[in-house]
């Protein structure tokens, strides 16, 4: 299945996704694996540099044309490597320390460079149905992964990471705020 990536000044992507029917239809596991597919594919360097592919860690069904509640997350980190297809997720728990990424947060939607941190909780539970395990999960995340779960759920309402930037000041430090390892 080839997938597009919307960008940020198509008003879909402002939109609030609709929650997905269960059990999961055939058609929206296909969707979901498939997304999961291409952030694989785009951290193959070979592979991303041959087809013009952005790498990504994470990616919304908004962003692929498809108001629906369903993310994937796809990334290797200290060894481990970390897959979820997220359907109809749900931030259930969060941390009152927040984290962000001092380099800023980007986004596979969003080609122009919006500068200063975006925080948020350093550690969150989502409850949803994985189609990598194939049941429902009540997963924890924390740190950069959890950075990445609350930006492509941000997706689902239609909210993109540069909302969350202080327009007054984009690089203030918050004193219960750490890096994002």
């Amino acid at each position: 299945m080839k997938l597009t990536i919307i960008k940020d000044s198509d008003p879909k992507l402002r939109e609030k996704s609709k929650p997905v029917p269960m059990p999961l239809s055939d058609k929206h596991r296909k969707l979901l694996l498939a997304m999961i597919d291409y952030l694989a594919k785009s951290q193959d360097e070979e592979y991303a540099t041959k087809h013009h592919l952005r790498e990504g860690v994470g990616l919304a069904a908004p962003q692929v044309g498809h108001n629906i509640r369903m993310i994937a997350i796809h990334f290797q980190k200290d060894e481990r490597a970390v897959s979820h297809g997220l359907v109809n997720p749900i931030v259930v728990a969060s941390s009152v320390k927040l984290t962000y990424l001092g380099t800023g947060e980007g986004c596979l939607s969003v080609d122009e460079v919006h500068e200063g941190y975006v925080y948020r909780p350093y550690k969150v539970t989502v409850k949803a149905f994985d189609v990598v395990t194939n049941q429902d999960v009540a997963l924890t995340f924390r740190g950069f992964d959890a950075i990445v779960v609350q930006h492509e759920i941000d997706h689902l309402d239609g909210i993109l990471f540069y909302d969350r930037i202080d327009k007054a000041n984009p690089f203030k430090l918050l004193e219960n705020a750490e890096i994002a390892q």
